[in-house]
């Protein structure tokens, strides 16, 4: 039973923020729109027509000097800081190979934002006004360097707040955190990592089983499991799940599946990631 007090944009941001299902995924299509840099979630209502999507999230890619942004909105055609449906960003260095992923919400009681002169400017959300409204860093993403330049995909590390309802204790969890760049996340935090490739001899190429998800190759599709402790029971079996997978289906068209412990929201903070030239990981 919904709650009639609640608005719209209210309920968007209840499902672009809530875990996705445990023993299945959500699957979504991001579409994007070269001319103005905007990319837009929606989550897939029928397999038999993907096109036919719910509209969740969209994210507008902004320039800053050597530095990338992206605003993440709930409004499609809203998608700036100052917007009441502004509900995070991801930044990126002037490589594009560190990406630190921010949160309009306290991801928990005590959470300071960040003192960016943005977080600061902009505190008039009005999705949950009990809340007031800045910058929280919940994620980061991490390229390798291909120092080598040998052939193969990118190999990425992600490292998001979510609760941990995958079975890795949370202090290995938390030495995994550790091989982060900034080394300074002190919450409960879920390490991901990219899922390797099989090099496929016949067509001489890395091969990864999307299970019909992803039909064309691109150096973007990717596939994360969660790093779990190889010492505990079934942590081995747990590493093959596949917690996040995003591909290419169009020339303007991906998909992307995402599971619990992940949102919406980190899901497609971290496939925006994966726009853009890396030089130095590919």
């Amino acid at each position: 039973m919904k709650d009639d007090n609640l608005t719209p944009l209210t309920l968007l941001f209840d499902r672009c923020f809530e875990p996705g299902p445990r023993d299945s995924a959500h699957q979504c299509l991001i579409k994007r729109d070269k001319k103005t840099s905007t990319f837009y979630l929606s989550l897939t209502l029928s397999p038999s027509t993907p096109d036919e999507g719910k509209f969740l999230l969209a994210a507008r890619r902004y320039r800053h000097g050597a530095h990338t942004e992206y605003i993440i909105s709930l409004d499609a055609d809203d998608v700036s800081q100052g917007s009441n449906a502004y509900v995070g960003k991801l930044s990126s260095d002037f490589l594009g190979t560190n990406f630190t992923i921010y949160d309009s919400q306290p991801p928990h009681d005590g959470a300071k934002p960040s003192s960016s002169r943005a977080s600061r400017r902009f505190a008039s959300k009005q999705i949950s006004p009990q809340v007031p409204a800045g910058n929280f860093q919940v994620g980061q993403v991490s390229y390798k360097f291909n120092l080598l330049k040998s052939r193969g995909p990118r190999r990425m590390i992600c490292s998001l707040n979510c609760p941990v309802s995958v079975e890795a204790p949370i202090d290995k969890q938390m030495d995994n955190a550790k091989m982060m760049k900034s080394g300074s996340l002190n919450s409960d935090y879920t390490i991901l990592k990219n899922k390797a490739p099989r090099w496929h001899e016949h067509m001489q190429c890395w091969c990864l089983n999307f299970h019909g998800r992803v039909t064309v190759a691109s150096v973007k599709n990717f596939q994360l499991v969660a790093i779990m402790d190889q010492s505990q029971p079934g942590g081995k079996g747990d590493e093959e799940t596949v917690l996040l997978q995003f591909g290419k289906v169009g020339d303007d068209t991906f998909t992307m599946d995402y599971r619990q412990p992940l949102s919406a929201f980190q899901a497609f903070a971290v496939c925006l990631t994966s726009f853009g030239t890396k030089i130095a990981c590919e």
